[in-house]
């Protein structure tokens, strides 16, 4: 059984936010230390984030998440997409999330935390 961290359990996998936080850190440095700091920070992730193993949001996981926009399930878009992967890859969730998740229709979603 494929098993999937939610953002919430690994808060590492928000790579996206994260990304976006760097690098507007970086356009933003106005001196040499934020800058230098802003770099570091970026290179720290982008070193921890090549020893992840990342799925896909490919065409499967767009086709569930479009399928799931139709249904209007009550879900965030993050989330959603999360929802997605996980139902096209046939995994198993893992969060601490479960009001939001239990709405998607198929979706196996555990909460090891408690």
């Amino acid at each position: 059984m494929a098993v999937i961290l939610d953002s919430d359990m690994l808060s590492i996998l928000q790579r996206q936010e994260q990304m976006r936080g760097w690098l507007a850190a970086l356009h933003k440095a106005r001196t040499d230390e934020r800058l230098l700091l802003a770099y570091r920070e970026l290179q720290s992730m982008l070193r921890d984030f090549c020893h992840l193993n990342i799925l896909p949001f490919d065409a499967a996981a767009q086709n569930d998440f479009k399928r799931l926009r139709r249904q209007k399930i009550r879900v965030g878009t993050m989330d959603l997409r999360i929802a997605s992967i996980t139902l096209a890859t046939r995994s198993t969730l893992l969060s601490r999330n479960l009001h939001d998740f239990e709405r998607v229709p198929g979706l196996v979603v555990e909460d090891w935390t408690s």
